[in-house]
């Protein structure tokens, strides 16, 4: 009896993380599940946070976390490869054995690998400051950010258009970091939602005019 439960248990279980990566990885045009439809905004930020952390390590330690960041002609290849099988893969998902699905699942999760890893790598070149002298860097920025801002209001005289200026300067070094910070977040998301986009549209082209004529299914 105890024994009928746990099987159970793990089918339950095991059937709801897989319907949590069919929604997460298949996507929208593919998953028969309502994953797509709800919003997941969590998701948006933890991948931003995650590939944020992944480039802050490969910056300051010019090591990548495996691998992430190094991408190279043969990523290149891989991603268009992928990309362009990813109709032909998932029409068939769900007539796959279990094993089936998790080979396709495991090929989404390489695919997630390369987009993140492409992500990181489009950005370090942005960063021409080097982390040793990223502390000079940031000096100067709050010193030169304070100087502007005390010169501009040091025409209406006395102290109380210097302390005006000192405030208004941090101000400015507090909002240009607080959008860093957010950039650092939601660029990332950004860039997968307009990779899913194109990949939305072509899934669409391929089946409307190619799958559905050739092996003659309806979804």
């Amino acid at each position: 009896m105890y024994v009928n439960i746990y099987k159970r248990d793990f089918f339950i279980w095991r059937n709801t993380l897989l319907d949590y990566a069919e929604g997460l990885f298949l996507g929208r045009y593919w998953s028969d599940t309502d994953f797509e439809n709800r919003r997941h905004i969590e998701l948006f930020l933890l991948y931003g946070i995650l590939t944020s952390l992944l480039f802050v390590v490969y910056y300051w330690t010019g090591k990548p976390v495996l691998g992430v960041g190094v991408f190279t002609l043969f990523h290149t290849i891989c991603l268009i490869i992928i990309s362009m099988l990813n109709p032909l893969i998932c029409f068939k998902y769900y007539r796959m054995p279990f094993w089936g699905k998790l080979c396709v699942l495991a090929g989404k999760v390489i695919k997630a690998y390369l987009l993140m890893s492409l992500t990181v790598s489009l950005a370090m070149p942005k960063f021409t400051v080097q982390s040793d002298g990223l502390r000079d860097f940031l000096v100067d920025f709050l010193n030169s950010t304070l100087e502007t801002y005390t010169q501009k209001y040091a025409s209406g005289g006395g102290s109380f258009s210097t302390v005006m200026g000192v405030l208004a300067g941090g101000v400015h070094v507090v909002l240009v970091g607080v959008l860093f910070i957010a950039g650092m977040l939601i660029v990332p998301g950004l860039l997968v939602i307009l990779y899913k986009l194109v990949q939305y549209l072509y899934d669409f082209l391929v089946d409307r005019f190619v799958l559905r004529r050739v092996f003659r299914y309806k979804r």
